[in-house]
């Protein structure tokens, strides 16, 4: 088992730091208006980042504030990529560890990356647990979701939504370890008129059920299409208790077929390609009957495989 590291939330020195980051690398995602699922339903194409998922925003926060020192990340693939392009802008490296069954079309992409890429172990925890030990001599670990200037730089996508849709909003938001969550969660809660729909994969709910439980716990993970929200968490990660602490989040799960039949709905209705966990909020919202009021879904990312994408198209 892992030992618990003392994460702390970002402070407001971090939260102006990650907006001043991506604000002077990145232009604002667009939205764009989903009728078929809803008269007042938005998606946010999170998938149009230059590294394909929204974990660019945190990757350029963790960046700016990175020291002189060696670099070192886990990722399932998309904290990864946005560690890549993040590294290569500011002309540093960067070493990265990923499972040995990680997605093939995000680890195809990083092998041309100017990044030093480590294979460890199956699934993602065993993919953090090598970078945590690779990174116990004195580097610098950025979590993908487990660190105050991910989360900060995450939390920049209700900053955009503050100049594009006027409130009440609901935003619908795909979970893993919850480093987006949490980044919202602070957003929401100096916003005032936001509620917040938190997305898993059926088959790995570890934030849902360390959330019931009020600590991290290990749950077990089943193979999901869904493979940037497979895993389970840090022990103690601070992602956990912003979340909890605010109150603001209810946590919905979707099935194998609902992730499918969303990647297949965005890529027919929308021309948008989509993965699995990039489709999450959307598969919540097609299976829900709860559609009221002004509804932003986050698609967060589009690294998807030619497998999963046929399997999608095909049904």
């Amino acid at each position: 088992m892992q030992s618990m590291r003392d994460v702390p939330a970002p402070t407001a020195d971090q939260v102006a730091a990650a907006e001043a980051a991506v604000g002077a690398a990145l232009r604002p995602t667009p939205l764009v208006a989903a009728p078929l699922l809803g008269s007042d339903v938005w998606l946010k194409l999170e998938s149009l980042q230059p590294s394909g998922a929204f974990k660019v925003r945190g990757a350029l926060a963790a960046m700016a504030d990175a020291g002189e020192g060696r670099i070192v990340t886990a990722s399932a693939g998309n904290h990864a990529l946005g560690m890549a392009w993040a590294a290569q802008l500011a002309g540093r490296e960067v070493t990265v560890v990923v499972a040995e069954d990680a997605s093939p079309a995000k680890v195809a992409r990083l092998e041309r990356l100017p990044v030093e890429l480590v294979r460890a172990g199956r699934g993602y925890d065993a993919a953090e647990a090598a970078a945590l030990e690779l990174a116990a001599d004195g580097a610098l670990y950025v979590s993908p979701y487990n660190d105050p200037r991910v989360i900060a730089g995450q939390r920049t996508v209700g900053v955009e939504l503050d100049a594009q849709l006027a409130g009440p909003l609901t935003v619908v938001a795909p979970v893993g370890g919850g480093g987006l969550l949490a980044g919202l969660t602070l957003w929401a809660q100096a916003r005032g008129d936001v509620r917040l729909i938190g997305v898993e994969a059926a088959a790995s709910r570890a934030f849902s059920t360390s959330l019931e439980a009020g600590r991290v716990v290990e749950v077990p993970v089943g193979e999901t299409v869904a493979d940037g929200l497979a895993g389970g968490m840090e022990p103690g990660s601070v992602t956990l208790d912003i979340v909890r602490s605010a109150g603001l989040t209810r946590m919905v799960s979707v099935t194998e077929d609902e992730l499918l039949d969303a990647i297949a709905y965005l890529h027919r209705e929308h021309g948008v390609v989509a993965e699995g966990a990039g489709a999450a909020g959307v598969a919540a919202v097609r299976s829900s009957g709860d559609r009221a009021g002004t509804i932003v879904v986050v698609v967060t990312g589009r690294n998807v495989t030619d497998d999963v994408l046929r399997r999608a198209l095909w049904r």
